[in-house]
């Protein structure tokens, strides 16, 4: 009998001494990576100098810890950022918070009102940083640091909520004979942002209106942080050479509006991440566009819509206590684009034409030719980071690319966790990357300069991150 109160005893002693580890905290923090006026505003292929901050920009930072690992997410307000600018700062938050780079996940919003956080040459990984990219990545650790300040207990949930009104698929096919010539003299099969009218057939893919959502709540239940993802490249419209956070700062704030939970401490923060948008925008280009309401006035309205969608799958989460976490981190060797003789002596030759007023030599032309004698000189190979995670059923994958939606919905369709979503323009900027099916197709987003990646770099990428995934979902 002495025995058995023994073992019962040590039984409860082991259960009690593991008891601390099965709690699951959650914390947030913004930091704000707002730069100077008169700093360059990036998106465009002639970059102009701001003269206004509409909205400051931020690095939404989010920590989960669940006893065993701890894994932190971070959502930036910039175009993109180069690797080198990630890499150190993945460096300063593994020193001050002890997170390893694996379990630390940084994107970008795509926001085109953001000054850069490239380097001045995006292909080359030698250049040293910028004063800014050192400023943003500071603010990141930051950032990260005070969120695991902000941890507490916390329950955790997700969902899945559409959105179906404010995504298109913005590459047409046009009618024989009336897409124009692309910036090196050939046809493509397809036209993005095509004009309106009788030229246009149909859209050259599809698109995923899914809002994707994990929520944080304190023990009490008042919201502490929510991420989403939905996949729409940005929306513009702001004013002119205007720093604006665009349509992903408005939902942070509209999503904190609607669920009551201003000035709350800890702090409540929203994140919208980026998902599969590289071919996908929120014009509706088979019909007739709405007369503008004036600046700021779309943004507001998608904002208002994806944030009423996340607020109605909310009410369907149902909130858990604990939940396991995991991470992996990777590097995918690739083939690089490389220009063809004929394609530099083409560039060249652009570049050394007088620059008459007037003259026929378009924007186009002398962005890509100077893109090309770039590339000529770039490195043949790339190591690619890629990235996942595991939050409970959810599992998140992470691509340094302006990621085209069909490589999205095959993540999400054949992942084993479900729902899966993928955050694009993470660890870096490597371009656009589509799909071999499109690139048959041509358009804007496969050019050479646009795009730098192998053919095949879509088909390779998804099957390293399902083998990722494979391997989290092994190690339950």
């Amino acid at each position: 009998m002495r025995q058995l109160v023994f073992w019962i005893a040590l039984s409860l002693a082991c259960v009690s001494a593991q008891e601390p580890s099965k709690k699951f905290l959650a914390g947030a923090a913004t930091s704000n990576i707002t730069p100077p006026i008169g700093m360059p505003v990036v998106g465009g292929f002639s970059p102009s100098a701001s003269t206004h901050v509409h909205d400051e920009l931020h690095a939404r930072c989010l920590v989960l810890d669940n006893g065993e690992k701890r894994v932190a997410i971070v959502v930036c307000d910039l175009l993109g950022a180069a690797r080198q600018m990630y890499d150190e700062a993945a460096r300063l938050v593994e020193a001050q918070t002890g997170i390893p780079r694996e379990r630390l996940l940084m994107s970008a919003t795509h926001t085109h009102s953001a000054s850069s956080a490239l380097s001045e040459n995006r292909y080359s990984l030698d250049e040293p940083l910028s004063e800014y990219q050192t400023f943003v990545a500071r603010r990141i650790a930051d950032g990260v640091t005070r969120a695991v300040n902000n941890l507490v207990p916390a329950r955790i949930g997700w969902g899945v909520g559409e959105e179906p009104d404010q995504v298109f698929n913005r590459r047409w096919f046009m009618k024989e004979g009336t897409v124009p010539p692309n910036p090196f003299g050939g046809i493509d099969k397809v036209k993005m942002n095509p004009p309106r009218g009788a030229n246009l057939v149909k859209p050259a893919g599809p698109t995923d209106p899914e809002v994707s959502i994990i929520s944080l709540q304190t023990l009490d239940g008042k919201p502490l942080a929510v991420l989403a993802n939905y996949s729409l490249h940005y929306v513009g419209g702001v004013g002119s050479n205007h720093i604006s956070s665009d349509y992903y700062g408005v939902f942070c704030d509209r999503l904190q509006q609607l669920l009551g939970a201003d000035r709350q401490d800890p702090p409540f923060v929203a994140m919208m991440s980026n998902g599969t948008s590289g071919n996908i925008n929120n014009n509706d280009y088979s019909k007739t566009p709405a007369k503008s309401g004036g600046p700021y006035s779309k943004i507001r309205e998608v904002a208002d819509d994806v944030a009423q969608a996340t607020v109605a799958a909310m009410k369907g989460i149902t909130y858990q206590d604990w939940v396991p976490l995991d991470a992996r981190f990777s590097e995918l060797k690739l083939e690089a684009r490389k220009p063809t003789p004929e394609l530099v002596t083409w560039a060249q030759g652009v570049l050394d034409k007088p620059r008459l007023i007037g003259g026929k030599t378009s924007v186009l032309e002398i962005a890509y030719a100077e893109r090309t004698l770039k590339l000529k000189d770039a490195p043949p190979q790339i190591d690619l980071p890629l990235q996942t995670l595991r939050i409970g059923a959810v599992g998140i994958c992470a691509i340094p690319c302006e990621t085209f939606v069909e490589t999205g919905l095959e993540l999400k369709q054949k992942s084993p966790f479900k729902p899966t979503f993928t955050h694009s323009i993470a660890s870096g900027y490597y371009g656009y990357l589509p799909t071999p099916e499109h690139h048959e197709l041509g358009g804007y987003e496969t050019w050479l300069g646009t795009n730098r990646l192998e053919v095949q770099a879509s088909v390779k990428i998804t099957a390293r991150l399902l083998e990722m995934l494979g391997s989290m979902k092994a190690a339950e």
